[in-house]
This record gives structure tokens, sequence and C-alpha cells, in this order.
């Protein structure tokens, strides 16, 4: 019996061991795959195949998109009105309006035709992309060898490789990152024209990069194959400089609202506000659920603040005790377009310089409608030259007055967010405290600021204070009631009740409490050393500026502190050094 040469089988079995792996890394794959699904139209967006879930069609020669598909990949904010059968495209200047099987578009309100319209087909709504390429800042073609429509962002970073030479017979286009997966596309000098030799690249690895090629094919290379040859970055050209957002002459911005529900105040008697750069009078109102306004402007007063140096930025309000008017008028399309063309024509009529937008007691779903609103109605007023603003309260209050703003996305399209800091406790709250406590505004106030860019937030404050009454009723029972107060007002109460003052370092503001017929009142008040704390916090956090509510409240020495704080100094350093020894001194 022989003898097993068992070097031998060794030597078989780790060569029976290898082979595989040898294989595996080393043997390229050569079987050819699709690039493409087919019997599809096929959608490629930059370097992703979008082609599943997506809808595209090619009619007449021209590309349309599913309005799914546009807002998925293209513009998160196309809106569809599904009762008016409407499509509306906003872009930082711009407001498209198409309707269903129309022909006819708006463009900031004037016509424009249409070679093919947004059609539906099987409950699908399809939109002509070439139409919105402009405004989108996208490219757009159509590959008819591969099936497949490929769109292209204008301000994407294009890396462009080509074929090293001498071009290897093994340069192709794979499924994945190894040479295992089968080939998309052979890249070799028998497969590709001169024209075909460049390809777009997108994701770099250690040995790959993901590519695209002239014909929409997307896949890997290995690096060996490939020189990159050059970066670029295509930049849609920025807006015109006279889109930019007023800024006052010095300083930060100044403005105070004023109430006009009635009659026009009486101009000769209000005294000098110095510093002062806008007022905003409370003009228009929805009127109804269709978009009509309550006007109340009074061109009088707009000639009166002109000559006295301060803009004008009317105020436009919703009714804030009928949600329910708010939300119909929201949610259709045709409506806001009244509104829309009301406020330019009022604004052109009565020569403003702003708007100022408060709709308040929105129900939470309404939010993103609520947005919509802006984004169509802003383009408009600033093609018309005027600014325009937002009012919106504090975070994390009820869904109806706080819950109901996407401040992150208002202030990416208005020139300015007013966050109203106040009405920490309110008419009806049940505890008395302050209006617009120091800490909570600061709190609130830095909340804001990681949504809304530091430029473009004017912080609001309180002109009023509240005077709170608690009574023992014959039933046993507290009855907590308040009312808004002017400061002159609280001066005369703290005379009349010979009340004690006492500072308050918390709320940053004077207390005072007293007893009459057994009830017990209290104030935290607003006066010159709150409004001066409170002011502060523009120069501290490099805001934009403050608004007040409202004018009338206040009393003289109001405008000097405000002078001082957003006009006269440049930082919160500076505040401070010249407040260091402030000795606050109720008078």
């Amino acid at each position: 019996m022989k003898k097993i040469a068992y070097p031998v089988i060794t030597i078989v079995f780790i060569l029976a061991c290898i082979a595989p792996i040898y294989y595996y890394f080393f043997i390229p794959n050569n079987d050819i795959a699709p690039a493409f699904e087919e019997g599809v139209l096929n959608l490629v967006v930059e370097g992703e195949d979008v082609t599943s879930g997506s809808m595209v069609k090619i009619k007449d020669g021209d590309i349309l998109l599913s309005f799914d598909t546009v807002k998925k990949h293209i513009d998160s904010n196309i809106y569809w009105d599904d009762k008016l059968r409407k499509v509306t495209v906003t872009t930082k200047d711009k407001v498209i309006r198409m309707k269903t099987d129309n022909l006819k578009a708006l463009i900031n309100n004037k016509p424009i035709n249409l070679k093919i319209p947004v059609v539906e087909e099987n409950s699908k709504i399809y939109i002509p992309i070439g139409f919105l390429s402009e405004f989108y800042g996208i490219d757009i073609k159509y590959i008819k060898e591969n099936n497949v429509v490929i769109v292209d962002r204008k301000t994407s970073l294009i890396k462009i490789a080509e074929l090293s030479t001498p071009i290897s017979k093994n340069a192709a286009v794979r499924k994945g990152r190894s040479i295992r997966y089968p080939i998309l596309k052979s890249m070799d000098v028998g497969s590709v024209s001169a024209q075909e030799n460049t390809l777009r690249v997108y994701e770099e690895y250690d040995k790959w990069y993901k590519v695209r090629t002239t014909d929409g094919i997307l896949g890997y290379i290995q690096k060996e194959y490939v020189v990159i040859k050059k970066t670029t970055i295509n930049v849609t050209p920025e807006p015109l400089t006279e889109n930019e957002a007023w800024k006052p002459a010095k300083g930060r911005i100044n403005l105070v609202w004023e109430m006009m529900y009635g009659k026009r105040p009486e101009l000769s008697k209000i005294k000098k506000m110095d510093g002062l750069d806008v007022v905003s009078p409370t003009w228009f109102q929805l009127a109804n659920s269709q978009g009509a306004l309550i006007n109340r402007a009074d061109p009088v007063y707009v000639d009166w603040a002109h000559k006295k140096g301060y803009k004008v930025w009317g105020l436009l309000s919703n009714d804030s005790s009928d949600p329910d008017m708010t939300k119909k008028f929201l949610n259709n399309t045709d409506a806001r377009d009244n509104l829309i063309r009301e406020i330019l024509a009022y604004a052109s009529l009565y020569k403003l310089d702003g708007i100022n937008i408060d709709f308040e007691n929105i129900y939470k779903e309404d939010k993103d409608v609520l947005t919509q609103f802006v984004r169509e109605i802003t383009p408009l007023l600033k093609e018309q030259g005027l600014v325009v603003s937002i009012d919106v309260t504090v975070p994390d209050g009820s869904d109806n007055w706080s819950l109901c703003y996407d401040r992150e996305a208002l202030g990416q399209v208005v020139d300015y967010v007013m966050l109203m800091a106040y009405d920490q406790h309110w008419s009806t709250s049940p505890t008395a405290g302050s209006v617009a406590q120091l800490v909570w505004v600061e709190s609130n106030l830095k909340k804001v600021l990681k949504v809304v860019p530091k430029e473009k937030l004017i912080l609001g404050l309180p002109f009023y204070t509240r005077l709170w009454k608690t009574e023992l009723r014959r039933d046993g029972k507290i009855k907590l009631t308040s009312q808004a107060i002017t400061m002159e007002a609280v001066r005369k109460i703290v005379e009349e009740n010979k009340a004690d003052v006492i500072w308050d370092e918390e709320s940053g503001q004077y207390y005072t409490e007293y007893k009459k017929d057994n009830v017990v009142y209290k104030i935290w008040m607003e006066s010159e050393a709150s409004i001066n704390l409170k002011s502060s916090l523009v120069q501290k956090y490099q805001l934009a500026g403050a608004a007040a509510w409202k004018r009338g409240d206040e009393t003289p020495e109001i405008w000097e502190v405000l002078n001082k704080n957003l006009k006269e100094i440049s930082g919160y350093q500076e505040w401070l050094n010249l407040n260091k020894d402030r000795k606050y001194i109720y008078k």
C-alpha cells in the first residue's frame, strides 16, 4: 500500500480554497446589465435614479413631471389647490399660477401663454417642467436612446472626469463598487466616442467614483481609469441689490405700532419721538373668507408720517376672533389672490413703504398654508418696492397662538420677523404676573434665534402693562381679573394709592402691590428702566431692531431710551459700561 503524499494534498486543498477568492477579487465580471428599466420613461435627478415611484411624461415634445415628483425632488414648496385645480409656484421674486388644461398662466399677475398646460391623467397632476426650468434654476434634457429624462440644478458643484490615456480595455461603469458587479457601460476605445469620454463625478470612495455618463447612466468606475479634469460651480445670479431689505441710515430699526380702528389720532398732539424710523398703523383687515379687505388707511396720516421722516408699514391682519374664517381664506388660492391684489392696490394708492402681516389665532393644521400665503404675497409686495415683515409669537405656546407659525420658513421669505415678546401673562391668564419678564423675553428670544437669522429678527416690546385685581367672592372663591393700562396710568395709580414700589430683579421691572376695599391689586410695571433692559437685548444679540405695541401707551422718556439703545450705542458691552452704576429709582 502506497503512502499518501500529504504535502501534495495540502497544496491542492489550499489552491482549491484560494481559487474562488482569487476569482472573486481579481477576475472581473463581464456580464452586461441593463442600466434602466425597460418599457418605462426613466428619470435621473443629478446623481440619483428616481424612476421608481416617480411619474414623468413626454407630450408633444415637452417634458412633464408629476406634481408629487416635483414636490419631492425639485420644489418642496410647490402648492396644489385641489378644489380650484390650480398649481402655485413661488420663488424669491416670482409667483406663478397655472390651472389644469389652461394655456394661460400668471407670473406676478401678468398673463403668459403656455405651450402645454398642467394636465391631469389617472388622478395624477403633471407639470410642464420645461416652462419652470428658468424659475427653478434647473437644466432638463431627454436622452432618447436610453429613454431617460435628466434634471440638473444650475447651482450644483460639477466635477468632470475623463478617461485616462491610453484608455484601458477594462474601463467600465459598473452597477456597484466591485469588479464583480455587472457592467452597465463599457468605456473602452471601441465602445465610446470622444464626446462620451467625459463623466460627471458625484461621490468619491477609496478606489471608486460614482459617475454619470453623458447618456445618463449612473454607476461606478475605478479611479485608475479616469482623471479629474475640472471642478466648477454653476451659480444662479443673485437678485438685484434693489431687492435687499431696507435698513435705517443709522443704527437699528425703531418701529412702533399705531392702533387705528377708529378715528385718526390728533397728529398735532403727538410729541417728538426721537430715533423712530417706522410707524405701523392697523389699517387692513381680512373681512371675509373670499379675501376682501377692511380698509382704514388714511392719506393724511401717511403725509404726516412722511413729513416727520417716518416710513409707513401698513399692518395687515386677519380677524383673530374667527379662526374658521381665516382657515377658509388661507385654503383658497383665489381668495389669497384677491387679498394680494387689493393690498397691492392700496399700498400704491396710499404710497406705503411696507406691509406688516399680523395673522393670529390660526389653527395649527393651517401652519403650512399660512407660510404659503406669505410666500405668495412677499414677491409681489417686494416687486412694488415694499418692505415685508410678519409678526410671530414666542415658541412653545398653545396650538392656535404659537404652534401655528413655521418661524424658520417665514424667516426665509420675508425681510423681517417681529417677535411679539409680550403677553407672558395675558388678559385671562389664570395667574397674575408680568406682561414681559426680562428672563422670559431673553429665553424665548434665544429660541427664535435658532431658526430666524439675527439680521432679520426684530424684538417686540410692550409699552403697556396689566393691573391685576384679586378679590374674594361671596361664595368663597377667588376671582382674578386684569386690564391693560398705560405707563402714565400706572404712575397715577401709584401716586393716588401711595403704593410702595420695589425693584424686581428677575422680571427687570418695578413691582407694586396694594390693597383697597378688600381687593388686592398687583402691577409689574413697564417703564423707562424695563424698556432700557429689554431693548438692550437688541444690541446683545445684534438684532435688526425693536418694535413696540403701541404708540400712546409710553411716557415721553421712553423715546430717549430707545434712541440711545438703538441709535447711539453700537453694542451690548457699550450699554453695560453706560449702565454699570445705574441706580433704579422709580419716578
